[in-house]
């Protein structure tokens, strides 16, 4: 099997232009060697994306970059809140213990004056 074509975004366009200037998608499909479905993907790019639309090889467009941050992020803060609530859940379990044991108490105070 061989490996799957790459087209540049000037490529892209000029098809997505033939189709939009009215000659048939078949004749411009068969003429840049390319399926129907391809340019008509194509085509909704440039209609969802305009001028972000084809951003490249390996290149991903700013949104999707920044959502990708944002999900790391909170991925992140998740990990953070369930690290903290186990510790509050640890203090908790140890001022129980130390009142029920007669033990002294956990105070806001600090006994040295």
């Amino acid at each position: 099997m061989g490996s799957r074509r790459k087209f540049t975004r000037e490529f892209k366009l000029d098809a997505v232009q033939r189709v939009r200037a009215g000659e048939e998608v078949g004749l411009v499909a068969r003429s840049l060697e390319v399926s129907r479905q391809e340019l008509y993907r194509w085509s909704r790019d440039v209609d969802e994306f305009g001028e972000r639309a084809f951003p490249g090889v390996g290149q991903k467009r700013a949104e999707e970059t920044r959502i990708a941050e944002l999900e790391r992020k909170i991925g992140q803060q998740v990990l953070e809140i369930d690290f903290l609530k186990r510790a509050l859940q640890h203090v908790e379990q140890q001022r129980r213990l130390r009142a029920a044991s007669g033990g002294a108490s956990f105070t806001n105070r600090s006994s040295a004056k």
